[in-house]
């Protein structure tokens, strides 16, 4: 990849996000799995890396108006940004899809935020959200789109390279881009950046494919995590010279890696954490002998029971 770009989110920008939210989000852990580097991202403060973009976000917008924020989110980001607006007392409303289970409705209600529940997918979600921001006056907090929270996402590359020190790969789930892009804004040209998608909900493969964001069916066990119908702006403008590869998995593979780290962790992951680790143990992506690989798993919000 050229290291020349025009990309919004510098290793500079990040370094300031992981000042600004310092001492707010926690350092996961990485652990060893064979021969790969896990980064136990999914046992960030409200259950994925969400909370990093959302604190940088809301932190770096200034003076909030009465109304609050506001977010559509599958899930994990209206809990991250519920979280934070439960730590800094900022008025929350969050709109997610009916196809988010339950358990992720009920992350983001513990932590004070008020959840609209939309029939649908993200992208009805996303409406319904502007429709309300527009009448209120709220921030949006956008999952993804936004340079502020794609270097928030970006300090989790910074931190695993304190943690894990030289390494050749980062294998990183993608929805709609703004935590692979994240990843891809720091490490640059330094480390090889693969995405991984389900083979029902396509948009990152589909822009590279297409040499834009283009829009895509969505569907599939992850969709209320990985199911966005089109890669952000500001996540391609970054992912276009960063992004080394991309591959997809089926559900029934992150099933299994779902399996897997409960059954050698006792890690309870939901689908969209565990792709990553299903594309390595499908062949997705197949390492070279000698290369050393970080796996991110970056998701907690999913019943118990749908895997043990």
């Amino acid at each position: 990849m050229s290291a020349e770009t025009d990309a919004p989110v510098t290793p500079d920008d990040i370094e300031r996000a992981a000042e600004r939210i310092s001492g707010r989000v926690r350092r996961t852990p990485v652990i060893e799995h064979g021969p790969l580097l896990l980064k136990l991202e999914l046992m960030q403060y409200a259950g994925s890396f969400k909370a990093r973009g959302a604190f940088n976000r809301v932190l770096g917008a200034g003076g909030l108006p009465a109304a609050g924020v506001i977010a559509a989110s599958g899930g994990n980001h209206g809990a991250a940004l519920s979280f934070v607006g439960g730590s800094l007392g900022i008025r929350t409303e969050v709109f997610m899809p009916s196809t988010s289970p339950d358990v992720k409705r009920r992350n983001i209600e513990r932590f004070g935020a008020t959840v609209q529940v939309i029939e649908g997918y993200y992208d009805d979600a996303q409406a319904a959200a502007d429709a309300r921001r527009a009448e209120t006056g709220a921030i949006e907090i956008h999952p993804y789109d936004h340079p502020a929270t794609v270097a928030g996402q970006g300090t989790m590359g910074r931190e695993v390279e304190e943690q894990a020190g030289p390494f050749d790969t980062i294998v990183v789930a993608a929805g709609g881009g703004g935590f692979i892009a994240g990843q891809a804004a720091w490490f640059r040209d330094r480390v090889r950046v693969v995405g991984v998608e389900p083979e029902t909900s396509q948009c990152l493969r589909a822009a590279r494919l297409a040499g834009e964001p283009v829009d895509v069916d969505v569907s599939g066990v992850a969709a209320d995590s990985l199911g966005a119908r089109k890669l952000g702006a500001v996540p391609w403008s970054i992912i276009r010279d960063f992004v080394d590869d991309s591959v997809v998995v089926t559900d029934d593979a992150i099933g299994r890696a779902q399996r897997e780290l409960w059954d050698e962790f006792r890690l309870i992951c939901e689908p969209g954490g565990a792709a990553a680790l299903a594309a390595i143990r499908t062949g997705a992506y197949v390492p070279s002998a000698g290369e050393r690989v970080v796996v991110v798993v970056c998701g907690s919000n999913c019943d118990p029971a749908t895997i043990v």
